[in-house]
């Protein structure tokens, strides 16, 4: 269906010039000369997009936004005017129009806004189609993360939407391991003007602190040792794309200081060299941690986290948004049964009263592997109570979950966990302490008790300055 807009402007040699350039880009054009000429075409429906003049012959162009914005199927506003002021663009905004011109902005500039609107406008219907449950192509087909008619996921979803067109500004992505924070900042990217650019994404927990600079910036051949030529580092790689810095919280300080820098001069050098490189892509950061917490613990900057965070948006788990696992599972159902070639099974009261009452502490990382299995596991098209893991059927709910190992003797060691309080961070740190004591501060025993290797107690003990 192609994109229609109409032009409310008294002025026709205008609107008409404006409607030519507009069917050149192939977007469809009528013009309305009056107030109550341009609401009556509204309501008739069938517009994406309404371009209105300030100064018309029956009324005011900003009286018409607000029964404009309440059609069913509501067209987004452009507000135009000879008559440009910061009060009236902020009470045009105020009022509901998405953008504000003045008639001295050349017309092909305007037909650019038009152009770009048109694009969020598709790019929009797309993600708010998964909402149904439509099957989408594509980038949209790829995040089913964003399904639901939940309050929760419409507001991600709506958020998403607002920043894709603000290219430059950072956003700082948080939420439970698990909620979809990367399939986030994908569809950020996707839906911004960046989106045939790269999309470069960098684990801040794998990354290796001796190469981590090496890593983000690039390196000049001879360097150091090993440097047998000039390497672009990922901020390069991304170009004019987007980086997302995943668990931005376990950066270490060092290299918060020097990210910090380049967020701020917008350019950094490559190891060994002099040479400013550009920093041209947009930066999304992602944790599952709080970063609050952290810079009170004197673990991230401070500086930084006001950098990163211009943009917040929190993804709930799915625990809080109950209504959509439905919607999900179907989701997920239909795509591994056609995968395996099986048709898409239906999924039993009892196994729906049972996915509705887990606490799906891994999320829809969880949820989602829990169908996979199903599908594979059902015979008869549908999905039964005994096709769900154990902990799913019967989940443990006897007070704050305990997490633990056995030691060699037999002896149990056990930490208390605090859902929405404590992070795995503080898990890992108690079950060491935990070992460590039982041990008698040895730490060859302490390994031994938790199964890991004395190298491998080593790093977690300087990890955590124990």
């Amino acid at each position: 269906m192609n994109f229609r807009t109409l032009i409310v402007d008294d002025e026709e040699t205008y609107a008409l010039s404006l409607k030519r350039l507009l069917l050149r880009r192939g977007v469809e054009a009528d013009v309305a000369g009056t107030a109550q000429a341009g609401l009556t075409a509204a309501r008739a429906g069938g517009y994406d997009l309404v371009i209105l003049d300030y100064m018309l012959p029956d009324g005011n162009g900003l009286d018409l936004i607000a029964p404009i914005r309440a059609l069913r199927l509501a067209p987004t506003v452009l507000m135009m005017t000879a008559y440009g002021t910061i009060e009236n663009a902020v009470e045009a905004m105020r009022r509901g129009a998405s953008d504000y011109v003045t008639k001295s902005t050349e017309l092909p500039a305007i037909v650019e806004r038009v152009v770009e609107a048109e694009r969020i406008a598709r790019l929009k219907s797309e993600v708010e189609l998964r909402a149904s449950g439509h099957a989408l192509s594509g980038d949209a087909a790829r995040m089913p993360e964003l399904l639901g008619e939940s309050a929760a996921v419409r507001e991600v979803r709506d958020r998403i939407i607002e920043v894709a067109r603000a290219q430059d500004t950072t956003v700082l992505l948080t939420g439970e391991s698990g909620t979809g924070k990367g399939v986030v900042a994908r569809a950020i990217h996707t839906l911004s003007p960046r989106a045939k650019e790269p999309f470069v994404g960098i684990d801040c927990v794998s990354l290796p602190q001796s190469l981590a600079e090496s890593e983000l910036f690039g390196h000049e051949k001879g360097a150091f040792t090993g440097a047998d030529a000039k390497k672009p580092g990922r901020l390069e790689v991304a170009g004019r794309g987007t980086v997302l810095f995943d668990e931005v919280g376990d950066m270490e300080l060092q290299l918060q200081a020097k990210l910090l820098r380049v967020l701020e001069e917008r350019t950094f050098e490559r190891v060994g060299g002099v040479k400013p490189v550009e920093l041209g892509a947009r930066v999304i950061s992602a944790s599952h941690r709080d970063l609050g917490r952290l810079v009170e613990e004197g673990k991230f900057r401070l500086d930084l986290y006001h950098r990163l965070s211009v943009f917040p948006i929190t993804i709930a788990p799915l625990r809080a948004r109950g209504e959509d696992i439905t919607l999900l599972t179907a989701h997920f159902a239909r795509e591994y049964a056609t995968r395996a070639g099986k048709r898409a099974p239906v999924v039993g009261n009892e196994t729906t009263r049972i996915l509705l009452g887990y606490d799906w502490p891994g999320n829809v990382r969880e949820l989602k592997n829990v169908i996979e299995r199903a599908v594979i596991l059902e015979q008869g098209g549908e999905i039964e109570p005994s096709h769900l893991p154990d902990r799913v059927r019967s989940p443990v709910h006897t007070g704050p979950p305990r997490l633990g190992v056995a030691g060699a003797t037999g002896e149990g060691l056990t930490i208390e966990f605090r859902p929405g309080i404590d992070t795995l961070d503080d898990c890992e740190r108690r079950l060491l302490v935990e070992a460590l004591r039982m041990a008698g501060g040895k730490k060859a025993k302490a390994a031994e008790i938790l199964g890991i290797s004395r190298f491998a107690l080593l790093r977690r003990v300087e990890k955590f300055k124990l």
